[in-house]
């Protein structure tokens, strides 16, 4: 944790992207050996990764927009308040526009009509991708000492775990619509590594940008628990397995308030 603390803030951000784009390329890898994945362990990976997500968006992103806002001197009901409700608002102007499940939207039917299904998903997925690696950067770079950077690293793991199924989900259809597998798994990355893109731009935010820092912490938790909410569970209990996720994403919540209490 030292050499890492001694890294610059945007190679730290650019690590911690790193860790949440390794378990996307797991998961997109999948493509070669299958073309189908047992919907039961993706659903429970769901669950898991929904349950690290929500604790960490307040002891890894709102809780630290507090402190931060206190350190600059000012009141942090405004810019935690704000930044939250401004991050779901955007995940769910994105959602409207670009949905990542069947809905009609014009820009949807436009891509569908166009470019097909999986130009759309993949593009929606793209743009889901941004807050989360917003989320990881300036978790990253707002951190201050080993024990707040290790609730920030168990935030990019977190949304890592999240990551596995997302990319199984853009590789398997390309591949089944005729890809081969290695262009289904550089595709799926490609989407993947904006949020390694994103994280970098986060960390910067945090050198260059302190006195929003709060703002921008709160709104990555905003769209952070507008994705466990509005997709990542619904999407893990329409198969029916309400009962393993449910199981598992209180797993992952304790996962991620244990490793906050060790290193308070």
């Amino acid at each position: 944790m030292t050499w890492f603390l001694s890294l610059p803030t945007m190679l730290q951000g650019f690590l911690g992207g790193l860790l949440a784009l390794l378990p996307a390329a797991a998961g997109a890898a999948m493509v070669f050996p299958f073309r189908n994945l047992d919907q039961k362990y993706l659903d429970g990976t769901l669950g898991l990764a929904g349950g690290i997500m929500v604790a960490a968006s307040f002891y890894s992103l709102l809780n630290p927009a507090y402190q931060q806002a206190l350190t600059i001197g000012i009141n942090p009901l405004f810019p935690v308040m704000l930044g939250f409700g401004t991050g779901v608002i955007f995940l769910l102007l994105a959602d409207k526009i670009l949905p990542t499940d069947r809905r009609e939207t014009k820009a949807a039917l436009f891509l569908r009509n166009h470019f097909g299904n999986n130009t759309l998903l993949y593009i929606a997925m793209t743009i889901h991708n941004l807050p989360e690696g917003l989320a990881i950067g300036v978790a990253v770079g707002a951190a201050s000492s080993g024990d707040t950077m290790a609730a920030a690293l168990a935030l990019a793991f977190g949304i890592g775990i999240q990551n596995f199924p997302e990319g199984a989900a853009i590789s398997l259809p390309l591949r089944r619509d005729g890809l081969s597998a290695p262009r289904a798994f550089i595709y799926s990355q490609l989407s993947s590594m904006m949020e390694t893109v994103a994280a970098v731009a986060g960390a910067a935010l945090t050198i260059f940008f302190q006195s929003i820092l709060p703002f921008v912490l709160a709104f990555a938790a905003g769209a952070m628990i507008f994705v466990v909410f509005a997709e990542i569970i619904p999407e893990a209990h329409i198969n029916g397995n309400k009962k393993a996720v449910s199981v598992l994403a209180a797993v992952g919540f304790a996962f991620m308030m244990f490793l906050d209490l060790l290193f308070s």
